[in-house]
């Protein structure tokens, strides 16, 4: 949240010869879908354009926000301790790598065993700028970005012969539904051991801790109105992926948190009845009707740890900051 851009455009090409939809027609379809739902959706990766980006990186400065400052904190103090099984020669994958801030901690703590980054992100320009800040301060690392969706198949640039170390930051993977974390799982083991022989495949994954809505709430609707310009920005990038003309002030930010699902949920709130033409459909709003646009799940370690063995991973580690709000688990292939 690329340079293998040329590479994922090729792939792309042949997707689009063997009858597999482009990435713009997967979004057209999942938007007209989603929006035509009795509970009208948007997918969640559409929130990072480059506009997207930046909004999300100024969330995470907000004094509301606490999950940078808990993760980035437990990478400083732990990350000798993370790192310190990892072979000579593994290549670091890093899902949703908007920049390389995080990736970069365990990077200088095991310079001589983490030779490759591969950081995954569907926002292309964010990669592209990753990979040109990493050539001037990193300019022995190899650098090979994937710009892809990760919530399915990744292929992965070969691995050197340390194996791979997966890394998911910040708690994104409070977005799936746990059906959809333990696919995700199952995916990641396997596009992070293809190819890999007589080496450890191994998955550093940060999670958002199940607490008071008290303390989760104001991350979701900060003083600031950061979040809910991040939240109306996702109408902007619909409208230039389908003409569609979404007035964004006639929308409104609404974050809630739903008990029996143990999650923030963000909506969209339509302030008015209207009709918006999406890609040729008609999409009608009564007044107060919303758009679910994203959940944040929250997480127990225990919990976790069970959807991360259904998935065939196996949990070495566990670190937690001293107030218990996030996490972050090691996890080594079964």
């Amino acid at each position: 949240m690329p340079d293998q851009m040329a590479v994922s455009g090729s792939q792309r090409d042949l997707d689009l010869l063997n009858g597999a939809p482009s990435q713009r027609d997967a979004d057209l379809m999942d938007i007209v879908s989603g929006l035509k739902a009795r509970q009208k959706t948007l997918p969640t990766r559409l929130f990072y354009d480059e506009a997207g980006c930046e909004l999300f990186r100024r969330i995470t400065m907000l004094p509301e926000y606490h999950v940078t400052r808990a993760e980035t904190a437990l990478l400083d103090l732990h990350r000798d301790e993370i790192t310190a099984d990892v072979a000579h020669d593994t290549s670091l994958v890093e899902y949703g790598a908007s920049d390389e801030r995080k990736g970069v901690a365990l990077i200088d703590a095991a310079p001589d065993a983490i030779t490759t980054y591969v950081p995954i992100d569907i926002a292309g320009p964010a990669l592209a700028a990753l990979a040109a800040r990493l050539e001037t301060s990193h300019p022995t690392l190899r650098v090979q970005p994937v710009e892809a969706d990760f919530t399915g198949p990744v292929s992965l640039p070969a691995a050197g012969g340390g194996g791979r170390l997966g890394f998911f930051p910040g708690s994104t993977i409070g977005n799936f539904d746990p059906p959809l974390v333990r696919r995700f799982l199952e995916q990641a083991r396997s596009d992070l051991a293809d190819g890999v022989r007589d080496a450890p495949v191994r998955f550093l994954i940060g999670t958002d801790l199940f607490r008071d809505r008290s303390e989760l709430i104001p991350a979701y609707d900060d003083a600031a109105g950061v979040t809910a310009q991040f939240n109306k920005n996702i109408l902007r990038h619909v409208n230039r992926i389908t003409g569609a003309a979404f007035d964004t002030a006639r929308f409104n930010h609404r974050a809630v948190w739903n008990q029996q699902a143990g999650r923030i949920e963000m909506h969209l709130v339509s302030t008015v009845a209207q009709v918006v033409e999406v890609a040729g459909h008609g999409v009608a709003f009564a007044r107060g009707e919303t758009i679910h646009t994203e959940s944040s799940y929250k997480h127990t370690r225990e919990g976790f740890t069970a959807l991360a063995n259904q998935a065939g991973w196996r949990a070495e580690r566990f670190w937690t900051d001293p107030d218990g709000f996030f996490g972050l688990h090691g996890l080594l292939a079964a």
